[in-house]
């Protein structure tokens, strides 16, 4: 790829990227009113975010299934109003553990 090209290429995706969030700000002028769109407008981060992780939680260790028993044990950890920081740490060592037990 030429100079030419990458600048072209860096440009269409600060458009898009900001066309995406300007769009939105444009059609909608007031406040929304409508009780079913808020609830699910409230919800878009966090499914988006969980959708983005789920995949790197399975594959990124080396067994598919030390991912997965961090995962159930996070869950649990969180629902039992454990913070943000144990619970990464308590996924962290049950993955290491896990791993060094399967290989």
């Amino acid at each position: 790829m030429d100079r030419h090209n990458i600048i072209i290429c860096i440009l269409l995706a600060i458009i898009t990227t900001n066309m995406i969030r300007v769009i939105p700000m444009l059609l909608i002028k007031g406040q929304i009113n409508n009780r079913f769109l808020r609830s699910f407008l409230y919800y878009v981060p966090y499914v988006t975010l969980a959708v983005m992780t789920f995949p790197g939680i399975i594959q990124t260790t080396m067994s598919p299934i030390s991912g997965l028993v961090a995962l159930i044990v996070g869950i649990v950890a969180a629902w039992r109003r454990m913070g943000l920081f144990p619970v990464a740490v308590i996924c962290c060592t049950i993955v290491y553990l896990l791993d060094c037990l399967i290989l």
